[in-house]
């Protein structure tokens, strides 16, 4: 889809400013994490937070998994995220399809966001194919080569049911061959046999082009791919089993949390009942409580359904974009990361 000419040169002033995702090793956050642990409020709260996945790090034992709902990865985060699949600060990623696809999977691409230095009537915006989210802008038209470079990948695939797991793997195989960014999650994750779970998969811009190839065999009387949501649960749960202690950093809720949280009761269902909840758990999260929503429900809460275990885990109210930064510079700066045993989870599905 074409742009007017007529509104090139306003677009370009909306799309003047890149987001400049933040580089946690070029600062020390463990003086600021010291004196916040002597502090009150939401200073403490991360600060504890901090300790905890530094504990995690540190537990020979502990399984590491990142979740990620949200657009913290288009607010500035996308280069922390990477920073700890390279230096094995977590050992397998749960997340949005709109974390991994429209944002990282994006970005690996060669394509940027935006900062929003103004916001005017967003019909204005569609009539340019800008894309908004908060202050954060995105061309469509860009967005839409995503589209059909996932659509590129699923033609070139056997047609036959995946996981999310097993397709996004493909997708930073893709990058690792043709990507133009270093730094994508999606990339050194497949290069560090890191598996990303999607159980929303097709909720992003993996859905329209992997709509476009299944409309297009079936057009050609053709067979097509399609993904498997149960094995995402199955395969998931068969690396709770196996990894034993388990730990989760959560920047916000919703699907991905509670998904990953469930792995422990579906075990429990295929019968291994000496499964351990998972024993450190941390949070960050804006939701309000009151609603009954999953995004804001408290790991004590998870506590009950027999989830996660309430001595290690911790709940910050904070905007994730604010904290993280401090959190991950913190953990890197300690470097229990640099004694762990690399997990490799990813080659546990390999044939």
């Amino acid at each position: 889809m074409t742009t007017p000419l007529v509104n090139d040169k306003r677009k370009a002033e909306l799309l003047s400013k890149e987001v400049k995702h933040i580089d946690i090793k070029s600062f020390d956050a463990r003086p600021i994490i010291d004196q916040m642990a002597n502090m009150s409020f939401t200073s403490r709260d991360l600060a504890r937070a901090t300790r905890i996945y530094n504990t995690m790090l540190e537990d020979k034992d502990c399984t590491i998994f990142l979740v990620i709902a949200g657009s913290t990865s288009a607010g500035g985060c996308m280069d922390l995220y990477a920073e700890l699949v390279r230096n094995n600060m977590v050992d397998g990623i749960v997340a949005t399809g709109a974390s991994i696809v429209d944002m990282d999977f994006f970005e690996g691409l060669g394509h940027k966001h935006y900062q929003a230095l103004e916001v005017p009537d967003d019909n204005t915006l569609r009539s340019l194919y800008i894309d908004r989210i908060y202050d954060t802008y995105i061309d469509e038209e860009q967005l839409q080569d995503c589209d059909h470079t996932i659509f590129k990948i699923a033609e070139s695939l056997e047609p036959k049911a995946y996981s999310s797991r097993a397709f996004i793997r493909e997708m930073g195989r893709y990058l690792s061959e043709h990507g133009k960014k270093e730094n994508s999650l999606v990339k050194l994750a497949f290069e560090h046999d890191v598996p990303i779970f999607c159980p929303a998969f097709v909720d992003s811009s993996a859905g329209f082009g992997l709509v476009k190839h299944q409309v297009e065999r079936m057009k050609a009387g053709k067979p097509y791919l399609m993904i498997d949501a149960v094995a995402d649960f199955r395969e998931l749960t068969d690396i709770k089993i196996k990894a034993g202690t388990t730990g989760l950093l959560m920047i916000g809720g919703g699907v991905p949390k509670n998904f990953i949280q469930d792995t422990v009761v579906c075990a429990e269902i295929l019968g291994h009942e000496d499964v351990e909840m998972h024993k450190y758990a941390v949070q960050i999260t804006v939701a309000d409580v009151r609603d009954g929503a999953c995004s804001s429900s408290t790991l004590k809460e998870a506590a009950s359904w027999g989830k996660v275990d309430t001595a290690l885990e911790q709940m910050v109210y904070a905007e994730a974009t604010s904290v993280m930064p401090l959190l991950a510079s913190d953990a890197y700066h300690r470097g229990a990361w640099k004694t762990r045993a690399k997990r490799a989870w990813g080659k546990l599905f390999d044939k």
